[in-house]
Formats: structure tokens, C-alpha cells, sequence
């Protein structure tokens, strides 16, 4: 009987883990994908590199599809990536939130390649996702923040 309880207490647990999570995602991915955003801060292992950044704006769709035009290029260059919002099961992750992966990708552009990684959550809101990446390779961290355009 006492095994029964703890297998049941054990599955709740991580059926509400699951639920928390796809709320999440839910809630990040609406966000995410009404209107476009800029990016307000990128932190490159210490330097701020957001100067590289300020002529693009950034379009996530529900498909998959990142778009991202350069309005200071003289042809207004657009850029398509993809991004999605995946469950890292990272065990170096200390809550929910941060066990949500906020993945980016591009190539063709060295700019946006910068980007492309698969970022943890630290906070989001309405208007601004906040975001990190520590290297595995030296220790690095990167920060990226984007905001509402």
C-alpha cells in the first residue's frame, strides 16, 4: 500500500511538472508571436555587442518561422531563421522556467548567426523576454534581451 501512495504522489508530481511547463510554453510562444521585437541588450561573454543589433527587427510566427529585416541596409534586407520553445530536461537547470529552451537559428548572415543557440528563460513579460546562454566550451556566458518594438 505505502509503494501504491508513493507511485501515485511520484506521478502527480510529475504530471503537474508537465502542466507547468506547457503553460509556460503556451504563454512564452502568444507573447513571442503577437507583433515583432527588437533586441534592447545582447551581452557577448561580457561585451556588449546590442550596437550590432539596432537596425533589425524581428518577427517569430506561430510555424516556426523567424524573420528578421535590416532597416538600416540599403535594400532592407530580410532574413529568415527559425526558432521554437523546447523542453531541455537539463539537469543544470534550477526551475521550471529555465527547463523551457528558447531556441534560435540562422545562417547566411554572420550578425544573426550570433544568435543562434538554444537559450534558457530567466523572465518574461508582455513586452520584454529575457534570456541566457553559458557555454558548455570556456564558461561564457551571453545574455539577450528582447523587447517589444
Amino acid at each position: 500500500m505505502k509503494n501504491i501512495q508513493l507511485v501515485t504522489i511520484a506521478v502527480f508530481l510529475l504530471l503537474s511538472s508537465c502542466t507547468k511547463w506547457q503553460s509556460n510554453q503556451k504563454q512564452i510562444t502568444k507573447i513571442s508571436t503577437d507583433g515583432t521585437w527588437i533586441i534592447s541588450s545582447y551581452i557577448d561573454d561580457g561585451s556588449d555587442e546590442t550596437n550590432d543589433y539596432t537596425s533589425f527587427v524581428f518577427e517569430f510566427l506561430e510555424d516556426g518561422t523567424l524573420n528578421a529585416t535590416d532597416f538600416l541596409s540599403s535594400s532592407s534586407n530580410a532574413y529568415v531563421g527559425s526558432w521554437s520553445i523546447t523542453d531541455s530536461n537539463s539537469s543544470d537547470d534550477d526551475d521550471s522556467l529555465q527547463d523551457l529552451d528558447f531556441n534560435i537559428f540562422f545562417s547566411g548572415n554572420s550578425y544573426l548567426e550570433e544568435l543562434s543557440d538554444d537559450w534558457d528563460i530567466l523572465s518574461y513579460n508582455e513586452t520584454e523576454i529575457k534570456l541566457i546562454d553559458v557555454s558548455g566550451g570556456n564558461g561564457g556566458t551571453d545574455y539577450l534581451t528582447l523587447t517589444k518594438h
